[in-house]
C-alpha cells in the first residue's frame, strides 16, 4: 500500500519534506483611482470626511474572473500503458503549472553480487552527469533553462532519477531524463571526484549514530541480499569505475523493470514523447528479487564517548502482505517519540507513547523514538534510543517494556484513534505534493503492478482495532530480536539478556 506516502512518515517529529520553492503571484496592474478633490491623508488625520472608496464588490475594468471550481473535484485518474518491451509509462494530470516525471528502475543494493557492492551508491552520485550526447555544462544549463531541479536515490530495492520543471517543458523534461539514465558517459575525472565525495560521506555516517545503526541492524538481522550494504563499503571504493558502473546496468537496467511515471502531464503527450527514446530498450524477462531471510543478530561498536545509542528491532511483514505493513505503519505512529530537545505544538509527537511514558518521565533519556524500514516481503520495526552510559541498561529494559506493554493491550482507544489520524493526515499530506505522487506511482507499479486506490489504504487504517494492534505487537517481538548499539557500549547487556526481557 501506499509505500511511498508511508514510509515516509517515519516520525511523529513530522514527515520528511521536501525542496518547494515559494509560489510566485501575479499583480494585477489594475489601480482604484480617486477623485481630484478627495481630501488627502492630513485631511483623514484631522477628522475630515474623506470621499468614499469604490466597493470590492464592483468588478475591475478589464479584468475578468475564471470560472469557479464545481462543488465536487473528481481526482485524476492514473492512465498505465505497457509498451511492447515491458517497460510501463505511467501518469496522471493535475491543475498544478508543474510537472514531476521520474523514471524508477527495480535495481538497488539487495541486486549487488559481492563484486558490485557499492554499485547504486555511485550510480545514485552519478546522476545526471556528462551522458553520451551532452557534457555535464552543457546538460546543467538546459535543466536551469527550464527551471528544473533534478534528483535522484538509490535504496536497497529502487532506484529514481526524478525532474521537476512547468509543463509546458515537459518534452524537454523527458528527454533530458531519459539520456541521462540510458547514456550515461562514465567519463574518468567524474567517477573519481565522486568516489573522492562518497569516501567523506560513508566517513562522516558515524557521525549520525542513528543513521549508523539503521543502517548496521539490517546487516546484522539478515542474511542474504538484505545483508548488502546500502552505502559503499570502504573496500569497494578503490575498485569501483565506470566499466564496471557500465556492467551493473547493462544486467540490471532492462525495460521490464522500469516504469517512468509523472503527476501532472497528459498521458497522450507523455507517451507521445517517451515512447520513441525507450521502446528500443532489450525485453529481458524480469529478475527474481534475490532472496533474504531474517535471522535476528548483534551489532555492538565501543567509540566510547558520552552517550550510549542503541536500537532493539524485529521483523515486521513487508508491502506484499498490505494489511500487516499498515499496521506496522500505524504502531510507529502510535509509538512515536522523539528527542528530549524536541519543540512542543501539535504534530511533534509529544502525546505520543514513547514520548509521554519515557521521554517525560526519565530525564537520562536523550531520545526515544519508533522506527520502521518495511520492504517487499520483509521489513523492520523497532525503537532507537540514546542515553547516558549508565542509564543504557535501564533505556534498553523500558524499550523492552514499552513494547510488552502495547502487546500486553494496555493501548486505549483514544491511543489508537490519534495514531490512525496522524496516519492517514500524513499520508495525504505527502501525496498533496506532485512530486511524492509521481513517486508514489512508480514504487507502487513496481512493487504491486498497479497503484492501490488511497480509499484502499485509508479503509485499512480505520479497520484496525486495538486486538489488531495487541496480537500484531506480541507476534513481532516473538521473533529473533536484533540489537545494534554504538557509542559507549561497554555498559550494554549481552544480547541474551536482552532477548529475554521480550519474552
Amino acid at each position: 500500500m501506499y509505500r511511498t506516502a508511508a514510509s515516509r512518515a517515519k516520525a511523529l517529529k513530522g514527515v520528511l519534506t521536501r525542496s518547494l520553492r515559494p509560489a510566485r503571484y501575479a499583480s494585477s496592474s489594475a489601480v482604484a483611482a480617486t477623485s481630484s478633490s478627495t481630501p488627502g491623508y492630513l485631511s483623514w488625520l484631522s477628522g475630515g470626511s474623506g470621499a468614499s472608496l469604490t466597493s470590492l464588490d464592483m468588478p475591475l475594468q478589464g479584468v475578468s474572473l475564471p470560472p469557479p471550481l464545481p462543488d465536487k473535484v473528481e481526482p485524476s485518474k492514473l492512465q498505465i500503458t505497457t509498451l511492447p518491451n515491458g517497460l510501463k509509462i505511467a501518469s496522471e494530470t493535475s491543475p498544478n503549472p508543474a510537472a514531476s516525471i521520474g523514471l524508477y528502475v527495480d535495481c538497488g543494493s539487495i541486486y549487488e553480487a559481492p563484486y558490485f557492492h557499492g554499485a547504486t551508491h555511485l550510480l545514485e552520485r552519478m546522476a545526471f552527469k556528462s551522458t553520451l550526447n551532452r557534457t555535464h555544462f552543457r546538460l546543467v544549463r538546459e535543466i536551469e533553462a527550464i527551471g528544473g531541479n533534478t534528483s535522484a536515490s538509490a535504496s536497497r530495492e529502487q532506484m529514481s532519477y526524478t525532474i521537476d520543471a512547468l509543463k509546458t517543458y515537459v518534452p524537454e523534461m523527458v528527454e533530458v531524463l531519459i539520456d541521462s539514465v540510458r547514456n550515461p558517459a562514465f567519463l574518468d575525472w567524474e567517477v573519481n571526484e565522486e568516489l573522492r565525495k562518497m569516501k567523506v560521506e560513508v566517513a562522516e555516517l558515524a557521525k549520525n549514530p542513528m543513521g549508523f545503526l539503521l543502517e548496521a541492524i539490517h546487516s546484522a538481522g539478515y542474511s542474504g541480499a538484505l545483508a548488502s550494504p546500502l552505502y559503499a563499503p570502504e573496500s569497494a571504493l578503490d575498485r569501483l569505475n565506470g566499466e564496471l558502473l557500465e556492467e551493473f546496468m547493462t544486467e540490471n537496467f532492462t525495460a521490464a523493470r522500469m516504469v517512468l511515471a509523472a503527476s501532472g502531464v497528459e498521458h497522450e503527450e507523455l507517451l507521445k514523447v517517451a515512447e520513441p527514446l525507450i521502446s528500443d530498450l532489450p525485453n529481458v524477462p524480469r529478475q527474481v528479487e534475490p532472496k533474504s531471510q531474517y535471522v535476528g543478530g548483534d551489532f555492538r561498536q565501543h567509540t566510547g564517548g558520552e552517550a550510549t545509542h542503541f536500537a532493539v528491532a524485529f521483523e515486521v511483514p513487508g508491502w506484499n502482505n498490505e494489511k500487516e505493513a499498515v499496521t506496522a505503519t500505524v504502531l510507529q505512529m502510535l509509538m512515536g517519540g522523539g528527542g528530549s530537545f524536541s519543540a512542543g505544538g501539535p504534530g511533534k509527537g509529544m502525546h505520543s507513547w514513547l514520548y509521554r511514558r519515557v521521554l517525560n518521565e526519565y530525564q537520562e533519556v536523550q531520545s526515544c523514538t519508533a522506527f520502521t524500514s518495511i520492504f517487499n516481503n520483509t521489513g523492520l520495526f523497532g525503537i532507537y534510543g540514546c542515553s547516558s552510559p549508565e542509564f543504557a541498561a535501564k533505556a534498553i529494559e523500558l524499550a523492552a517494556k514499552e513494547l510488552k506493554d502495547v502487546a500486553g493491550g494496555k493501548v486505549n482507544q483514544a491511543h489508537l484513534d490519534r495514531a490512525k489520524a496522524a496516519t492517514k493526515s500524513a499520508v495525504l499530506m505527502n501525496l498533496e505534493s506532485r512530486m511524492i505522487a509521481a513517486e508514489d506511482i512508480g514504487r507502487q507499479i513496481l512493487t504491486y503492478g498497479e497503484r492501490k486506490p488511497v480509499d484502499q489504504f485509508l479503509k485499512t487504517v480505520d479497520q484496525l482495532t486495538l486486538k489488531d494492534i495487541a496480537d500484531f505487537t506480541s507476534k513481532v517481538i516473538s521473533k529473533p530480536l536484533t540489537m545494534g548499539a554504538f557509542g559507549d557500549v561497554l555498559a550494554v547487556p549481552s544480547y541474551d539478556t536482552i532477548s529475554s526481557k521480550f519474552r
